[in-house]
């Protein structure tokens, strides 16, 4: 097994060129089959997360996240980056003192937003959510400086779709020291290509949360570095369980078990997964 600052340093040189698929798992076992599928790097969801604990996207307690981040760090060979959500603070002093205990969980890399999970207000002020990223952003030079730090700006995905002003945030964030920058909710080639543009050399996540005919190959001459899919993996799941278990439900119908992974296969992954560690 790797140690952290060995995932931490194969994460850095992951961002150094090219472009790589970070999916999302949500827990040990999804997280194990997919770095079986050869996936060079991992990032956690908070919402695929928080409906395995029967919450809502953004309801889990951040000791709870931490010891999610935590056993999926220490259960995997490949680099982790944690979905960090908001900090679990407002306050730039909050928002440090999370990043902190957040480093310590073995994860090699982090994400902090500028959702302010009031739809009232979406964002936090500009200055303010600045602050926070520069908060962010001590705290973990003070832990080693070596986990990579993606910031960012929500408004895409909160009801604040201005690309101008994400671009200020964005560019604002890289300056103030984010190794990453990331727009949930942008969509077309104009706007991918703004972001990459704006924040250049420093890599862009692209989150691909929906079926769509960009390919990995598209997003690479566009410049991203980085596509994960959020809760989209997560997703897909309980379609699919929800899918069959109305039909049960509602039809006293079992057609649509059909096509299922049998248990041998799935036994057999984890039972060959089990050896290798």
């Amino acid at each position: 097994m790797p140690s952290p600052a060995e995932k931490r340093a194969t994460f850095r040189k992951l961002h150094a060129q090219g472009c790589f698929v970070i999916p999302n798992p949500w827990d040990v076992g999804s997280a194990r089959y997919l770095q079986g599928l050869g996936f060079k790097a991992l990032a956690s969801t908070s919402a695929g997360f928080a409906f395995t604990q029967g919450l809502a996207d953004g309801a889990v307690p951040r000791a709870m996240m931490l010891a999610h981040f935590r056993e999926i760090a220490a259960a995997t060979d490949v680099p982790l980056n944690a979905d960090f959500e908001g900090g679990f603070a407002d306050a730039p002093e909050g928002v440090a003192e999370s990043v902190k205990l957040c480093v310590e969980t073995g994860v090699a890399g982090l994400s902090i937003e500028d959702s302010t999970s009031d739809p009232a207000v979406p964002l936090y002020d500009f200055e303010l959510a600045l602050a926070r990223v520069r908060a962010a952003r001590a705290a973990i030079d003070a832990a080693g400086g070596d986990v990579m730090f993606t910031a960012r700006s929500e408004g895409f995905i909160r009801g604040r779709p201005d690309l101008e002003e994400t671009v200020r945030r964005l560019k604002a964030f890289a300056a103030a020291g984010a190794d990453c920058l990331y727009a949930p909710g942008i969509k077309t080639r104009d706007e991918i290509a703004a972001v990459v543009k704006a924040v250049a050399p420093k890599p862009v996540n692209f989150l691909m949360s929906a079926a769509t005919e960009l390919t990995v190959n598209d997003l690479a001459a566009l410049g991203v570095r980085r596509i994960s899919l959020g809760g989209t993996l997560a997703r897909v799941a309980w379609t699919a369980v929800i899918r069959v278990a109305r039909d049960i439900a509602e039809n006293g119908k079992f057609d649509s078990l059909a096509g299922t992974m049998s248990n041998p296969e799935l036994n057999a992954f984890f039972r060959e997964d089990v050896k290798k560690r």
